[in-house]
């Protein structure tokens, strides 16, 4: 019997070491209503890193971190070593309050030397205590088994006290000692992470019940890791995840750089995953047929704006596509893609809610192995432009940047661009809370399913512009009433010295376009613009007009879509070639020609006709509008028919007689290598010198050729063949564009596009293709910087009716 007294006195006095020993620990004196508790284990180091940490000095204004710095001025005087744990909350009054632990140390907290403050001891409730006032600022204070324990409430002093030892917080034993902040999350009370949701009915949903995630604090970043869990499994949603494998995260592939964001979901099993949902959704919707789901690994919703897109990735589009054809019905085509009708578009709410709460989706589309669902037609279509030039958020820098500190696979992952960053931190912070553009493009939260419990990695990086980052960018997608009848270009504005766009509809309606894609006119003209527009300063005052021609008219037009007087002139005759103005002295003295067959008429700015000019009719129809070329300190004016070539001075008189004529081709005459340079109609290469001498080449080009040259740079193009100077390139076999060179920044860019499959590409002058090109377009290209940066842009058509502008990175 005195054995077994033995043994519960031993068994006492060991529970009683035990308790002492657990009442000693920091963490036993976490007030359990806390809902936000940090632990650092170098509390004025961090400190540091906070106001050097470029994101949340972008916060230093709003008045909760104004309320929060004030709160913890205190602090500064709080002389520690090794961890310190600070507890957060809201009080009755939704004050904030906090309580601060720490090992004590003999100088601890000393206020003597410092200005304005006041002290006082309290005791209540059995407990003596202190009262410190600095600055209108109060910590209550005192010393429990070697730990320093202060609070900015009486209350919460008391609270902290007691402790609470079985508490959830003390999970914050477990984070890393290398980490420079760790911090304990209540999601009960703090909905912290659900706030990242775009999708209030998932913001009001309980996702987890508490967080322990370690934070990584460098000027331009916000690295947390950590993990999260819930008790509860038939209320938290991280559960729904349970008994599955998370799966790579492809939906950043299909969407496009210029969306809101999107979440993702992923399993290796839909039917475990969805079992787990169940107990989130209504009875009458358990019975749905879901057999579209049986080859899918990712869900996912792309957002943009107040508009979305529902995503699914497929392991066999072939399964998935049987399973969706039922009814099916082609609504249209965009840029080769086939848009489909969809006859469910209730299936996703009832299958995913509340992930998903769309019951619109209505149409979709295949891209490779994604199959995307909206009810939105521009949305598709904005998904499509940007899957086939290659700008979707997984060919971003900024985007890569972000995520290369991630896992690739994740149970739940959320991205989104500042704009809805924003929004977080103007429901969760204040609504002064702002994040800048350009400083923060995105940031990503991604949750890994694991036992009973799930991994969270997140980040927020300033991303760093790089002078020359290779990419090309679909800015503007322009789209027009009508089909386009020519292709885009651009002119100058004379007001803000950037380029706007000028194009033409199959209506004949000319429309003046800004370079941020707002229409600023539109002119119906009598007849379709022959060749390109032309930009004379009429007035010799700065302000530029277009001038053009018509079948039967000479326009001039002011930058508002007035016309100009005396224009428009009319002509009897037909006008067969495009204006062509010179400008010989660069002196605005305008030299306006016109073409009907055979003939030449040359008028002045002013429409009066230039006497001075004798020229008045070829051999037979001017095959190519005139041209002006300027050797040395001479004027050549060049007219060519099928079969001459006619070698002009500004007068009209033959200026140089070629020793030979060819049977020409329709193509320009060029300066090149200080001769004149043409072909024939069977591709031969023929050069005339100053002296009328005449030379011949074989390019080794059919009868359906281009020819374009600068001074130094012969480029050419016939069937699958373009050689830039002396390099030959065997592109596929297409529709292509004449190809067009650009003189930009001390660099030669030449452009062609395959009307066949809608490609244009890019080459530098020596062949090779510039970065991310091919890029969808539909036309020739313009290429300029039509703004005032340094990217370049470029303007080119995209479908029938609308007009695109890329950048250049």
């Amino acid at each position: 019997m005195k054995s077994v007294f033995r043994l519960l006195l031993l068994i006492c006095l060991l529970t009683a070491c035990t308790s002492e020993k657990k009442k000693k620990d920091l963490y036993s004196y976490i007030p359990e209503e806390a809902s936000i508790v940090i632990k650092s284990n170098g509390l004025q180091s961090l400190v540091s890193n906070i106001e050097n940490n470029h994101f949340l000095q972008q916060l230093n204004k709003t008045p909760l971190f104004n309320e929060l710095a004030n709160k913890t001025s205190l602090l500064n005087h709080l002389n520690n070593q090794g961890e310190t744990i600070i507890s957060f909350l809201k009080d009755n009054n939704n004050t904030l309050q906090y309580a601060v632990l720490t090992r004590f140390n003999d100088s601890i907290f000393k206020l003597d030397s410092i200005p304005n403050h006041s002290l006082e001891t309290i005791t209540t409730q059995n407990q003596t205590f202190k009262k410190a006032t600095v600055n209108k600022q109060v910590l209550y204070t005192t010393i429990k088994d070697s730990i320093f324990i202060g609070a900015t409430s009486q209350e919460l002093l008391l609270s902290s006290i007691k402790g609470q030892p079985n508490s959830n917080k003390t999970l914050l034993k477990t984070a890393s000692n290398n980490s420079q902040l760790s911090v304990y999350i209540d999601e009960k009370k703090t909905k912290m992470f659900s706030d990242f949701f775009v999708e209030d009915t998932l913001r009001n949903s309980k996702l987890t019940e508490f967080s322990l995630i370690d934070i990584n604090l460098e000027q331009d970043e916000l690295l947390f890791n950590g993990i999260t869990k819930a008790t509860d499994s038939t209320k938290s949603l991280i559960h729904v995840f349970n008994g599955t494998t998370p799966q790579k995260n492809d939906i950043q592939r299909v969407t496009p750089s210029n969306s809101d964001g999107f979440l993702s979901l992923t399993f290796n099993n839909f039917n475990t995953f969805h079992e787990n949902l169940k107990r989130y959704q209504k009875p009458d919707t358990l019975n749905l047929d879901k057999t579209l789901f049986g080859s899918i690994t990712e869900v996912g919703v792309i957002f943009q704006g107040n508009k979305q897109a529902i995503v699914l990735n497929s392991l066999d589009e072939t399964t998935t596509s049987q399973a969706i054809s039922l009814n099916k019905q082609h609504i249209e085509t965009y840029r080769s893609i086939d848009i489909f009708s969809f006859n469910q578009p209730t299936l996703f709410k009832n299958t995913f809610y509340p992930f998903i709460n769309d019951t619109k989706a209505n149409k979709y589309i295949v891209l490779d192995n994604f199959f995307v669902f909206s009810n939105n037609t521009e949305v598709l279509q904005n998904i499509i432009a940007n899957y086939q030039n290659n700008t979707t958020l997984s060919d971003k820098s900024y985007f890569k940047n972000i995520t290369e500190k991630l896992s690739d696979e994740s149970s739940l992952l959320i991205s989104a661009n500042t704009t809805h960053l924003n929004d977080v931190l103007k429901r969760s912070i204040s609504e002064k809370a702002i994040i800048k553009n350009d400083n923060y493009k995105w940031a990503t939260i991604q949750f890994i399913n694991d036992n009973n419990f799930a991994h969270i990695h997140g980040i927020i990086k300033k991303n760093k512009a790089k002078a020359a980052e290779a990419s090309v960018i679909e800015e503007f997608n322009i789209k027009l009433n009508e089909r386009l009848l020519n292709t885009p270009q651009f002119v100058k504005n004379h007001v803000t010295k950037e380029k706007e766009i000028v194009v033409q509809d199959i209506k004949n309606n000319l429309y003046l376009i800004s370079n941020k894609g707002k229409v600023l006119w539109k002119k119906q003209l009598p007849g379709a613009i022959l060749g390109k527009i032309n930009q004379i300063d009429m007035y010799k005052n700065g302000r530029l007009q277009l001038a053009f021609a018509t079948s039967n008219r000479v326009h001039v037009i002011d930058r508002n879509g007035n016309d100009v007087k005396p224009f428009p002139i009319k002509f009897n005759d037909q006008i067969t070639q495009p204006l062509s103005v010179f400008d010989y002295d660069n002196n605005k003295k305008y030299r306006l020609l016109i073409t009907q067959g055979k003939d030449i008429f040359m008028i002045d700015a002013k429409g009066k006709t230039v006497k001075g000019f004798t020229f008045k009719s070829a051999n037979s129809a001017i095959i190519h509008q005139p041209q002006h070329i300027r050797i040395g300190r001479k004027d050549y004016i060049i007219l060519k028919t099928n079969d001459k070539l006619y070698i002009l001075d500004r007068t009209g008189k033959t200026r140089i007689t070629p020793k030979k004529q060819y049977n020409y081709s329709n193509q320009a005459v060029y300066e090149y290598q200080n001769n004149f340079a043409t072909t024939t109609k069977n591709g031969i290469l023929v050069t005339i010198d100053q002296k009328g001498n005449t030379a011949s080449r074989d390019l080794n080009l059919t009868d359906r050729h281009y020819l374009t040259t600068t001074i130094k740079t012969l480029v050419a193009q016939s069937e699958n063949r373009l050689t830039i100077k002396n390099k030959t390139l065997e592109m596929d076999y297409g529709n292509y564009t004449a190809p067009e060179i650009f003189y930009l920044y001390d660099k030669i860019y030449v452009a062609i596009t395959d009307l066949q499959t809608n490609k244009i590409h890019l080459f530098d002058s020596s062949a090779k293709y510039i970065d991310n090109f091919p890029v969808y377009g539909a036309s020739k290209i313009e290429l300029d910087n039509i703004d005032k940066d340094r990217n370049l842009e470029f303007v080119t058509k995209g479908s029938d009716n609308s007009i695109l502008i890329y950048q250049i990175n």
